[in-house]
């Protein structure tokens, strides 16, 4: 009785959860050549990926993506969620509909639109240089690249997670804040000891998935990259790697190889995270 209960889901969590992960992990167990075809190689595949040059700067460039972006991009998303929430802010449900609105625009178009205001020879950027006769920076050179990508993330997603962030802050009891009108609190300190600590378990939600989301970068620099080609290499990030490695190479057994040693790695860094905020908040 109790199999027959649980018996379904336990068949679609295998097939739909456990399945690709398992035959990711067999396939990156084999390697095929072009003389001798495809043959058990062990972890031969993993210790080639600990020497990979390509692999560990596509690893180190998202590694240095998140340490920038994600902070700037939750720092802002908390900025509007609790001017929101202050209730000082006039039009709030026009500013919060506007913030979140860049959400819902696909991350294709999202990126083909800044992607022309990017362009310095055709776009917006390129525009106000021959009206004005300046010389700004190009958004798409090496220097630049990855901070318009940033951009362009931060853009997508500050309203996501404002909307996470205020709608925690909408279920703060109400008598926490008449206290603190009792004790003579500002705004300030308001924010400081009853908003922040009562959604500190969402902001770090909101970090993990955001990690998460920065070490799986692949749709912005893949589009990206016919308008800047000899920026934006093969193995710009761990996923343009590994499908280039896959669709390119025809390397699928390296490619599942990138793909689990980069999951590990995102596994582990998320819950280093989840362990130093869930530490902090006892």
């Amino acid at each position: 009785m109790g199999w027959g209960f649980v018996g379904p889901f336990v068949a679609v969590f295998a097939f739909v959860f456990l399945a690709p992960i398992a035959y990711a992990i067999w396939l990156s167990l084999f390697r095929t050549r072009l003389i001798g075809g495809t043959g058990f190689v062990g972890l031969d595949n993993y210790g080639q990926a600990f020497v990979d040059p390509q692999f560990w700067e596509s690893a180190g460039r998202v590694s240095l993506f998140l340490v920038v972006q994600v902070p700037i991009m939750l720092f802002l998303a908390l900025l509007v969620a609790l001017a929101i929430d202050s209730g000082r802010l006039y039009g709030k449900a026009f500013f919060r509909v506007a913030v979140f609105m860049p959400y819902a625009v696909p991350a294709v178009v999202a990126t083909l639109m800044w992607g022309f205001m990017y362009g310095s020879r055709f776009g917006l950027v390129g525009n106000i240089n021959d009206v004005f006769g300046l010389s700004l920076p190009d958004p798409l050179s090496p220097d630049l690249l990855l901070a318009s990508i940033g951009n362009i993330v931060t853009w997508e997603f500050v309203g996501y997670n404002m909307l996470i962030f205020y709608s925690a802050l909408q279920v703060v009891p109400q008598s926490l804040y008449e206290a603190a009108e009792i004790d003579g609190a500002d705004q300030w300190g308001v924010i400081r000891w009853i908003k922040l600590p009562a959604i500190r378990g969402v902001l770090l939600i909101a970090t993990i998935f955001s990690i998460i989301g920065s070490f799986q970068l692949f749709n912005e620099p893949n589009i990206l990259q016919s308008l800047a080609p000899n920026v934006i290499t093969t193995h710009y990030t761990p996923n343009m790697y590994a499908y280039s490695l896959s669709f390119s190479g025809q390397q699928y057994d390296y490619s599942a190889t990138v793909a689990i040693v980069m999951g590990i790695i995102t596994v582990v860094v998320a819950y280093a995270v989840q362990l130093r905020g869930t530490r902090k908040g006892h």
